[in-house]
């Protein structure tokens, strides 16, 4: 089954499986000095990469390590899912975890991580939608079989109209708000070239 649920998130690698680099200029969260987001310089007389908060500098190699004898990178890439991630480790109350349902493909290399709320509201709106189409449709079958007076048939359209107006109305916004979300990945940048 594709399908799963994952709570864990891979914060050093890229998309290729290299571990990450770091390089001057780079934002680092470097959760055993703070919880801050720090700027790396080149710290040319002691040759490694470094940040300056509270008056102290830090020094790491490009790897994000202290020395190259440590077993794990310090810095992590100033990213929303890195921050999560140390977020989650280090609040020490993991009853903050986020369950992520993953209903992805094996081959879906991008994916938009919305709450169940949004997800909830968009369906609501939806099946909101349906049903004053069904309605429609009823209504346009009673008309159709002469199954109604005709001033009742006309003010039965006004209602209807207004109905359709302010559904497609709650639709379109519906719309470009998920045009927007999917404007920032490459289906967005793919329809506009």
């Amino acid at each position: 089954m594709p399908n799963s649920i994952r709570t864990t998130s891979n914060t050093q690698t890229t998309t290729n499986g290299t571990p990450a680099t770091f390089k001057a200029g780079d934002s680092v969260l470097c959760p055993s000095v703070g919880n801050g987001t720090y700027q790396l310089f080149n710290d040319k007389e002691y040759g490694c990469l470094g940040f300056t908060t509270n008056g102290k500098t830090y020094h790491y190699r490009n790897d994000g390590k202290v020395s190259r004898d440590d077993a794990a990178p310090s810095l992590f890439h100033d990213t929303k899912a890195n921050r999560q991630a140390i977020a989650t480790l280090y609040s020490g109350n993991q009853t903050n975890q986020r369950t992520v349902i993953d209903i992805t493909e094996a081959d879906d290399n991008e994916v938009i991580v919305m709450s169940s709320f949004e997800l909830s509201d968009i369906a609501c709106d939806m099946e909101s939608a349906a049903v004053v189409i069904s309605d429609i449709g009823k209504l346009l079958a009673l008309i159709h079989y002469k199954k109604i007076e005709p001033d009742v048939a006309i003010s039965m359209a006004r209602l209807t109209h207004d109905a359709t107006v302010a559904w497609d109305d709650l639709l379109q916004r519906q719309v470009k708000s998920i045009k927007e979300t999917l404007a920032m990945t490459s289906y967005g940048k793919e329809g506009s070239q």
